[in-house]
């Protein structure tokens, strides 16, 4: 299991920047870039909770120290590492005084990171644990909605021809442990969840975990062959059992023995298709088309489908007995919607593994803004649908037509206008029609805010104590303009 370090950066300087991002990620660290404290402060707002935040001081007197500030009160001290000017020593005296050991003076080197990346496991086992009543007061940070999982950092597995399985939700991480469960216990297994989701590479994580990981494993697509070649894709057939047979050829079944057999969209295949394949099931024989002798195997069978398994066993689309059969053990998967903290970690991970070639002449960073609009997007391909709007972005190298058509996308699913970041000023209303929604938007901003300085802003939380949904929270904060307050405000 590859655990990695995830950074996130704030750093005015294109040439401070880019060196930072050169020396992390030559190190295999992932990272993600944020030009200015009000970005940073959505992203973790929004669920990330990086390793290291790698932060630029604002000039003194400058409109963005007060967030710089509420960002380096919010996070862990151990967690920190603070880029300032050689002339800034009542900051650097304050960060000192409140244990933040991880100082950079710029101009930054990058022996200095990296000398500060070697020393950062030693400095977080020996940080000091008093809060001091400082300009950098420490306040609580959000609790982690991973309770009970031992580790709100996100987690990535390989496994092979560029497929990996992260997990950074409650939900992936509970899929997870239960994949690791199923290594000794030799059962079927049932995936469920939308199109796009990872069923498949829920799949293979399975294998990779299981007994049978040295042998093959095969996968069927179930929805995409008829019924009469579906037969053959599964048992094999005899030279001269139809027409084109011109030798004998086996099946998936005989080419999995021993190992793991995927079925791939099962809910799609016909009634008397899956009668034949719970046979198979309940005895490990069958019969190639056009023979005579059975084979029997040892296969172990996966399955996967995106059709709501209860209605077609109401509409009888699906047959109970092989419900049953396959279902020994049933993993729900989440969409995308519903594991949103997992979006930045997915992004960075499909930027990391876009080939070089398709990444030259751009940054291949995807700017704050896009991010925002990405985690209040629905995704309604899921991951499917993530990994070809970040590539299309990557090769396209027009980020501002990413955040239009993110932003087009989230006005027809949802039927509101999103801003990417606030900045213009909502056209005055005339007349009382404008007092009452003034007076409305005054008290919903009020009760938000103080749902969430209640929860130690944990929107999840707030949004359960609100009534309103997590997304609905997520851009009731960016359209009100939202953000922790300042100590004894």
């Amino acid at each position: 299991m590859k655990r990695f370090l995830l950074v996130v950066t704030v750093i005015r300087s294109i040439e401070t920047r880019s060196l930072v991002r050169m020396v992390l990620e030559s190190a295999d660290h992932r990272v993600i870039e944020s030009t200015a404290c009000p970005q940073a402060q959505l992203l973790l707002s929004n669920g990330l909770q990086p390793d290291l935040l790698m932060i630029e001081a604002p000039p003194a007197g400058s409109s963005e120290m007060q967030q710089f500030r509420q960002i380096v009160a919010q996070s862990s001290r151990e967690k920190i590492c603070l880029i300032m000017g050689l002339g800034d020593q009542r900051l650097r005296k304050e960060a000192a005084d409140l244990g933040i050991q991880h100082i950079l003076a710029n101009p930054v080197t990058r022996g200095e990171i990296e000398s500060m990346l070697d020393g950062l496991t030693g400095s977080t086992e020996n940080s000091p644990s008093s809060d001091l009543a400082l300009p950098f007061a420490r306040v609580e940070s959000p609790k982690a909605s991973h309770s009970g999982c031992g580790t709100t950092i996100p987690q990535i597995e390989e496994l092979g021809e560029n497929r990996f399985f992260l997990a950074a939700s409650p939900r992936m991480l509970e899929i997870y442990h239960q994949a690791k469960l199923l290594a000794d216990v030799d059962v079927s297994v049932l995936i469920l969840g939308e199109s796009g989701t990872g069923k498949e590479v829920i799949a293979h994580l399975i294998h990779k975990h299981s007994q049978r990981s040295r042998q093959k494993m095969m996968n069927v697509n179930c929805a995409a062959l008829p019924t009469e070649l579906l037969e053959s894709e599964f048992f094999g057939h005899r030279q001269g059992a139809f027409t084109g047979a011109i030798r004998d050829r086996p099946g998936k079944f005989e080419q999995a023995n021993g190992g793991t057999l995927l079925l791939d969209e099962i809910g799609e295949i016909s009634v008397q298709m899956q009668a034949k394949l719970l046979h198979v099931l309940q005895d490990g024989q069958f019969t190639r088309l056009g023979g005579q002798e059975s084979t029997k195997v040892d296969v172990r069978v996966l399955a996967a489908t995106n059709v709501p398994i209860e209605k077609a066993l109401r509409e009888k689309t699906f047959r109970e007995d092989l419900y049953y059969r396959l279902s020994a053990f049933t993993i729900n998967v989440p969409p995308l919607r519903e594991r949103r903290e997992e979006i930045p970690y997915l992004i960075e991970e499909t930027i990391r593994r876009t080939p070089t070639e398709m990444k030259s002449g751009c940054g291949a960073a995807i700017s704050s803004k896009i991010m925002d609009a990405a985690l209040l997007y629905d995704w309604r391909g899921n991951l499917r649908e993530l990994s070809n709007f970040v590539i299309r972005t990557i090769i396209m190298q027009d980020q501002d037509a990413a955040l239009r058509e993110l932003e087009m996308k989230i006005e027809a699913t949802n039927g509101i206008a999103v801003e990417a970041f606030p900045g213009d000023v909502q056209p005055r209303r005339a007349g009382i029609r404008s007092i009452v929604r003034d007076v409305k938007d005054r008290t919903e901003s009020l009760m938000i805010q103080e749902a969430l300085d209640a929860c130690g802003w944990n929107r999840r939380s707030a949004a359960q104590d609100l009534n309103i949904s997590y997304r609905a929270l997520l851009y009731k904060i960016q359209q009100l303009r939202l953000a922790p307050r300042m100590p004894g405000t």
